[in-house]
This record gives structure tokens, C-alpha cells and sequence, in this order.
């Protein structure tokens, strides 16, 4: 609390607010625009089945057919789909700004990569979700419950058809990475691998995604991770080997270019600012 009360906002701060603030609405409806062939989509998730099947993984039907007849429990499910992937993750990034800075950035970093791989795929193979396949045994328990697909959630914004990859469970899954090198807490650190494991299970059974997804957003966010560990640390060499200090005008702008490339600026990192 000490560091919100002490925090006065700079340049950085409304530029990471505009970066933030302009990069998730363009994802959705980019990702939201991507939504009109949804026979080549339905097509594409019956082939994700039979491959599945070949490979003697599809499961995801009758797993769910065991949880059906629990109805807090589908319940319960439908909620953590919902409200446990953009509320939880955003909270945590305003936790990691302002007391773990160095994981805030490259963690933004590496959820900024993984978007755009995923915005790639959806838009040039759009697949749909389990849910929308019930001849295969799935049932669509959010519609069921809420009488509407997203709730909460402009239709420009909702592509039904981006089942591949799901960053569902990949950006909880960065997010809890997140919360594991920033903390050594041991509540924190359950809750880093609960709320990837949770989410793992929501997206199965509530017929939102195939396992396959699941592999397919752990593929998008190790990329963007590996990419932003990559440059964050090319960077990092750049201003430690100080190679910057002859060209001119570099004090102006190397403290941005270690902002967008994920290093936090040692001249930023004041205690009232936190940093782990």
C-alpha cells in the first residue's frame, strides 16, 4: 500500500497505459473480425478430432460427460472460464508493475508475442471449439448457463472460432510463470500452478477447447517467452557492456528502448516504484 500511496505517475506509466490500453482491444477485434467461415472452422475442428482419435487422446467428450450431472461443479467451471483469465491476469499485472517491475515487463513482453501469433492463426485457420460440434458428444455449458456465449463481451470483439491456439490457458499459464519468478511466497506459488492447472481443466470441460489447443497455446507462449527472454537479454548486454554511451543523443532514448524491449531502467527503479 505504501507504494501506491508514494507512486506519482510518469511518462512511462501513461505510455505503458496506451500501449496496454490500445494493443487488447485491437487483439479482440482483430481476433473478433476473423469470425465468417465458419464452415471451413467446423470443418477444420471435426479434422482436430479425428487426429485426436489417431493419436488416442480424445477424451475431451466423455470427460465431460462425467462432470455434467454435478451441476455446482459446472457451475463453478463456467465461472472460472469467464471471469478467471482476463479479471485474474489483469490484477496480477498491476500487482507485478508496481512491486516486481522486471517480470511486469517481460512478461508484457511476452503476452504482446503470443497475441500476435495467435491474431496470425486464428485469422488463417479459424477451428471451432468442441462446443459447437455436439454431434460428437460435447455440450455448451456457458450458453447453457448464461444464455449467451460471452458474456460481458462486445460481439465485434468475439471470434467463436479461434479454438487454435487457446491463450485461455497459455496466458494463464504466463501469467502464473509470472507469478513464480516474482515471489517465492508458497501461497503464491500455489496459486501460480492452480490457477494454470484450473484454467487447464475449464477450457476441457466446458467444451471450449481440445487438448491439442492446449499444446498449441503452450507452443505460442514459449515463443513469445523465448523471444522476449532473447531480446530482453541482447538488450541487457547492450547497456551492461555500455555500447550505447558514444552514439549520440543515447541518454535521450535508451531508457525507452529498454522499456519496450522489457529491461527495467536502473535509473527508474526507486524503492517507492518496488521492484523484485
Amino acid at each position: 500500500m505504501d507504494v501506491l500511496l508514494s507512486w506519482r505517475p510518469s511518462k512511462k506509466d501513461l505510455a505503458e497505459v496506451l500501449l496496454i490500453g490500445l494493443a487488447l482491444p485491437l487483439y479482440y477485434l482483430v481476433r473478433g473480425s476473423a469470425h465468417e467461415r465458419v464452415s471451413e472452422a467446423l470443418v477444420r475442428g471435426s479434422q482436430l478430432i479425428r487426429l485426436e482419435r489417431n493419436l488416442g487422446i480424445f477424451w475431451e467428450a466423455d470427460l465431460q460427460r462425467y462432470i455434467l450431472s454435478y451441476n455446482w461443479l459446472v457451475e463453478l467451471l463456467n465461472g472460472i472460464y469467464l471471469y478467471g483469465h482476463l479479471p485474474v491476469i489483469g490484477a496480477l499485472a498491476v500487482w507485478l508493475y508496481f512491486w516486481h517491475r522486471p517480470q511486469y515487463l517481460l512478461m508484457r513482453n511476452a503476452f504482446l508475442i503470443s497475441g500476435g501469433i495467435g491474431l496470425i492463426i486464428y485469422v488463417l485457420f479459424p477451428v471451432a471449439p468442441p462446443r459447437f460440434l455436439p454431434e460428437w458428444g460435447f455440450v455448451d455449458t456457458v450458453f447453457k448457463q448464461y444464455d449467451t456465449g460471452r458474456p460481458l463481451t462486445p460481439a465485434f470483439f468475439t471470434n467463436e472460432y479461434a479454438a487454435v491456439p487457446s491463450l485461455h490457458f497459455g496466458w494463464n499459464l504466463l501469467a502464473g510463470v509470472a507469478i513464480w519468478l516474482a515471489s517465492r511466497h508458497l501461497a503464491l506459488r500455489f496459486f501460480a500452478v492452480f490457477m494454470s492447472v484450473a484454467m487447464f481443466a475449464t477450457i476441457i470441460l466446458t467444451a471450449n477447447h481440445y487438448f491439442l489447443d492446449a499444446a498449441a497455446g503452450l507452443g505460442a507462449v514459449a515463443v513469445g517467452m523465448a523471444i522476449a527472454v532473447g531480446v530482453r537479454s541482447l538488450v541487457g548486454h547492450y547497456r551492461s557492456a555500455g555500447l550505447w554511451r558514444s552514439l549520440p543523443g543515447a541518454n535521450a532514448w535508451k531508457s525507452w528502448v529498454y522499456w519496450l524491449c522489457g529491461v527495467a531502467d536502473p535509473s527508474e527503479r526507486t524503492p517507492a516504484r518496488g521492484a523484485a
